[in-house]
C-alpha cells in the first residue's frame, strides 16, 4: 500500500512540474504593440427599426438613376399607379399598416424617389445588398418581396400613387 501512495504522489508531483513549467524559464519575446492613441474609433450604432433609417441620399440598387418629380401630383399617373397598385402589390402591402410587407403611407417622406421605383424593380438585389430594405425583411419576418416584373412607366406611376396618397 505504501508503495501504491508514493508512486501516486511521484506522479502527481511530476504531472504538477510539468503543467506548470518544471520550474524552467521561459524565453521571452518580444511583440510589438501598435500605438492606437491616435486613431479614432467610431462606435457604428445600428437602426433598430427601419423607421430609424431614413435616408433621402440612398438611391437603392437598381436601373432607376434619377426620377424627375413636378411640383403637383399627376393624377392620370396616380390613378393608373393605384391600379397597379391594387393588382399587383396590395396581396402584401397595405397603405396605413404593417400586414405582410411594411405600411406604405408616408413612404414618400423616408425614401428617395430612386430607392422606392428601385425596390419595386430590383427586390432580389436590393434585399441581398441595401441595409434599409435588409432592416425591413427582418421586420417583414423574412417575407421576401416579389419581383413582379413591373415595368419602369408602372413603378413611377405606383410613386406618384404613393406620392398622391402621402399629401392628402
Amino acid at each position: 500500500m505504501k508503495s501504491i501512495l508514493k508512486t501516486a504522489l511521484l506522479l502527481f508531483a511530476t504531472i504538477s512540474l510539468i503543467s506548470c513549467g518544471g520550474g524552467e524559464k521561459e524565453e521571452k519575446k518580444d511583440i510589438k504593440i501598435g500605438d492606437y492613441s491616435k486613431k479614432e474609433t467610431k462606435k457604428e450604432t445600428k437602426a433598430t427599426s427601419s423607421a430609424d433609417m431614413i435616408d433621402m441620399s440612398n438611391k437603392g440598387i437598381g436601373p432607376v438613376k434619377s426620377v424627375t418629380i413636378g411640383d403637383g401630383i399627376d393624377d392620370t399617373m396616380a390613378t393608373h399607379g393605384e391600379d397597379v397598385f391594387q393588382k399587383m402589390c396590395s396581396a402584401c402591402h397595405k397603405m396605413d399598416k404593417k400586414f405582410i410587407g411594411p405600411k406604405i403611407a408616408d413612404v414618400t417622406n423616408r425614401r428617395a424617389p430612386e430607392w422606392i421605383m428601385n425596390m419595386i424593380l430590383n427586390p432580389e438585389e436590393m434585399i441581398a445588398k441595401d441595409p434599409i430594405a435588409k432592416q425591413l425583411l427582418i421586420e417583414s419576418n423574412m417575407a421576401v418581396m416579389a419581383n413582379q416584373n413591373v415595368s419602369e412607366e408602372d413603378a413611377r406611376a405606383i410613386l406618384e400613387y404613393f406620392r398622391k396618397y402621402d399629401t392628402q
